[in-house]
């Protein structure tokens, strides 16, 4: 008895040990034979065994791991194809897979893809529908609209000023005031009528070199022209300062100015403006500002560089943030999350801009969600989606050799 035990015993270890060395050498053969799969992480659908460019959006591909990933994929692969076409043949179709008249692989165009293009108004972009780990994968973002209360700050490089040309001007003015005067009391119609002539044509002068009325009228009420013209001394100070023809709509006389002098690193003068050239500089688009600030100390001299300020209150505005916009050249476009990870493009008109926000005149709504990051690879995207769309014809057999 105790020879038949040992015998079984024996029997059966030498048996596990040839199921042990059997199992290990399938596992080993299977883990050979399994291929290694590449993949593109905006078209989990476009495959290669070995590494490369994806031909649809040009990112290099990935290699497949056994994670969460490969789980989105088989579930991305169980979705219903529509149709197999050619990613370098826009609007070729066919019923099945095969080849395409170039000799390519085709490759399937699940059901989520053809879904997820509802009809836009935006020229040259479609809608796109994104699974939230197609969200994650290319880093999208989202940000509500909102109405905000912003301050758009002018900035401008400008010079103390030395204006002779202005101060001799002034002089006439007054000096043909006086004689005006003097005109109409001497009792003489035709004297009196060429001293008035003389008046208006000056006063010309002073508007085309940005005097209103009001600094016409203090002009005369001082009865002198103005000695910091030519010497600054200390009080008020001219400063000449250049703005964008654009900035002309936020700038106007009495907006508050501060002006810093690069040499004077901890001192701020304020001041204001008190008057805007009527004329654009037709080769720098600029107009000329004048501002008048406070010097106590008589620390600034004639022709000296300065820097220049002015905070503008748009108020409380809907505005987006640059990160939204699109500029294409001819429109201003952001995408919008409709709902359930659609995607939609939407042209915008857009109205002041701050240092980190867009002013938004139309196409957006309050608490509407824009995008904000990954933008550039959803307006890849959503051309991408728009060429195939406005090319697409009928399905095409890859058989037949030909488009039906």
């Amino acid at each position: 008895m105790k020879k038949i035990l040992i015998l079984i015993i024996i029997l059966a270890a030498g048996g596990f040990g040839v199921y042990l060395f059997v199992a290990n050498r399938s596992g080993h053969q299977a883990r050979r034979q399994e291929k290694v799969v590449y993949y593109c992480l905006m078209h989990p659908h476009y495959t290669s065994d070995k590494p490369g460019n994806c031909p649809i959006c040009s990112m290099k591909l990935v290699k497949r791991e056994t994670s969460a990933q490969e789980t989105s994929l088989k579930k991305a692969s169980s979705q219903k194809i529509l149709y197999w076409t050619d990613p370098m043949m826009p609007g070729y179709k066919a019923k099945g897979p095969g080849k395409s008249p170039m000799g390519m692989d085709l490759i399937p165009v699940y059901e989520e893809e053809q879904t997820g293009s509802p009809k836009t108004s935006v020229e040259g972009h479609a809608s796109v529908s994104l699974t939230a780990s197609k969200q994650q994968l290319m880093g999208v973002k989202t940000e509500k609209v909102t109405a905000r209360h912003l301050t758009k700050t002018i900035r401008a490089v400008g010079t103390v000023a030395h204006d002779t040309q202005l101060y001799q001007t002034q002089a006439e003015y007054l000096q043909a005031a006086a004689a005006f005067q003097k005109a109409e009391d001497s009792g003489i119609p035709e004297v009196a009528e060429q001293a008035k002539n003389m008046i208006d044509v000056i006063r010309l002068r002073l508007i085309h070199a940005g005097f209103h009325d009001g600094l016409i009228e203090e002009l005369k009420q001082r009865g002198e022209p103005d000695r910091s013209l030519l010497l600054v001394e200390t009080g008020p100070v001219w400063v000449y300062a250049r703005i964008y023809q654009y900035e002309l709509p936020y700038v106007d006389a009495g907006t508050p100015v501060k002006v810093d002098v690069p040499s004077f690193s901890q001192e701020t003068f304020e001041g204001v403006v008190r008057a805007v050239d009527p004329m654009v500089d037709m080769m720098t688009r600029t107009v000329r500002i004048r501002i008048q600030i406070k010097d106590a100390k008589g620390v600034l001299k004639p022709d000296m560089y300065v820097n220049a300020a002015m905070d503008i209150d748009l108020g409380e505005i809907l505005a987006v943030p640059h990160e939204a916009v699109f500029h294409t050249g001819t429109r201003d476009v952001v995408f919008v999350d409709t709902s359930e990870g659609v995607f939609q493009p939407r042209e915008v008109m857009l109205g002041a801009e701050t240092d980190e926000f867009y002013e938004i005149k139309s196409g957006l709504k309050k608490d509407e969600m824009v995008v904000t990051g990954g933008n550039f690879l959803l307006d890849s995207e959503s051309r991408l989606r728009s060429t195939l769309e406005s090319v697409s014809g009928a399905a095409v057999d890859p058989h037949a050799g030909h488009k039906q």
